[in-house]
């Protein structure tokens, strides 16, 4: 007798065909016309369509297939066969292929209607049923599909965007390109600013998952466990370089860096201090903890010219005060790179109290691009992406998974962008 892997897993072996004996169910009313007329539609033995999904193509009477038949699963449940070359495109750890409601159903013994039933939390079924179904389900990655619902209630695909803080300038910009290029597509997208009361990435991808078909984000380092919670929805992550989800847009920051350090070097800076992001007191001021900082000191040790390390909250005061702090002690300084630009624009600040010039006595360079670096008074020069872009690349990043032009973790699904040196004022 042929069995879902599923169910051998868990020593449930039944029929593939089998649904939940009407004995063991709930003690729902039906109406016995009704349930004439609609067994009589369908032939005996088949479970009605659920509410929300396609029912099966009208087929011409055939002889039922065996139990022991080998065609079992491919003709009765129109299973797909198993697709080795896509798999072998698939990263560890990321489901080869989308599993149905059938496929669970046949795991746990149920019929259709059960498995939506226990899935959108509906009456009509017992606990234990509504658990075994859910933990098959989990094992198995299926996730009730928004995009299919859509495709046959007109609904959007909805995509939600998870941005850790926006306060900070780079990500309403890189919000609002999202959101622009989305919608052209009639896509509906869910913002989640996650960086309050100590939430992660993580957290703001499990409060998406209920409501979206995919998530684009930064998530600061919880890709793979992000990508699990979404089960086979993309889910596009930036500026990280752990493998594990679907799609990924990262940058080349040791392109960025030599660009910056040689720019300072060539203008006859000898003094170069680097403002790094994060907790002075867990940094201990050693070396650089990020992705970008790293690249910069790697340039700085390659050119041989000596720097500092000055560290800070990621916020334009917090890098105003350790400037000003670092500025007395070493006023020899004669460049600063900063981690992004909404810091640059703190020791900007620094510099002009302590009266400064810049970029006479030190030059500034920040890092991101933002629109707000060209209010500033110097303009602020910048290692800049286009924000417009990123946006671009991610929603197109998207596009692709969803439509299957694009299979997950193949290398059209991991993208790396470079920065440009934009000289204005401050260096």
């Amino acid at each position: 007798m042929l069995s879902h892997p599923a169910a051998l897993a868990r020593g449930t072996l039944r029929s593939a065909t089998a649904v939940e004996p009407r004995h063991n169910r709930e003690n729902v009313p039906e109406n016995p016309a009704t349930t004439e007329r609609a067994s009589a539609r369908r032939g005996v033995g088949h479970p009605a369509p659920a509410v929300g999904l396609l029912p099966p193509p009208t087929q011409p009477p055939t002889t039922r297939p065996s139990l022991t038949s080998c065609s079992l699963l491919g003709n009765a449940l129109s299973l797909p066969p198993l697709d080795l070359h896509f798999m072998s495109h698939i990263p560890p750890g990321y489901p080869a292929k989308p599993a149905t409601i059938l496929d669970v159903a046949a795991a746990a013994g149920v019929s259709r209607q059960t498995v939506t039933r226990a899935m959108n939390g509906m009456p009509g079924i017992k606990e234990s049923t509504r658990q075994r179904v859910r933990e098959l389900a989990q094992e198995l990655g299926y996730t009730p599909s928004r995009f299919a619902k859509g495709l046959v209630q007109g609904a959007k695909t909805s995509v939600g965007l998870a941005i850790p803080d926006l306060t900070n300038p780079y990500f309403p910009a890189f919000a609002s390109s999202v959101v622009e290029l989305a919608t052209l597509r009639g896509w509906h997208v869910v913002v989640d600013d996650y960086g309050h009361g100590g939430r992660s990435g993580l957290d703001a991808v499990e409060h998406l998952a209920p409501q979206v078909d995919a998530v684009i984000g930064y998530l600061g380092g919880y890709a793979k466990q992000a990508q699990a919670v979404l089960g086979r929805r993309p889910l596009i992550v930036l500026d990280e370089a752990e493998v594990g989800a679907a799609g990924s847009i990262n940058f080349d920051y040791q392109h960025a860096a030599m660009l910056a350090v040689d720019h300072l070097l060539e203008t006859k800076q000898r003094h170069i201090a680097y403002l790094e992001a994060g907790s002075a007191s867990e940094n201990g001021g050693r070396a650089p903890r990020t992705v970008r900082g790293k690249a910069v000191a790697g340039r700085l040790n390659e050119r041989g010219t000596s720097w500092s390390l000055v560290v800070a909250d990621e916020t334009a005061e917090a890098a105003k005060e350790a400037a000003a702090a670092f500025l007395r002690d070493h006023p020899e300084t004669d460049g600063i790179l900063a981690f992004n630009d909404l810091m640059a624009a703190g020791v900007l600040k620094a510099l002009f109290a302590a009266g400064r010039r810049v970029p006479e006595d030190c030059a500034v360079i920040g890092m991101d691009g933002i629109p707000l670096g060209e209010l500033l008074s110097p303009e602020l020069s910048t290692m800049a992406l286009d924000l417009r872009e990123v946006g671009r690349a991610a929603v197109e990043l998207l596009d692709g998974l969803l439509s299957g032009a694009v299979s997950p973790g193949s290398p059209s699904s991991r993208l790396t962008l470079k920065h440009r040196l934009v000289l204005r004022e401050t260096a």
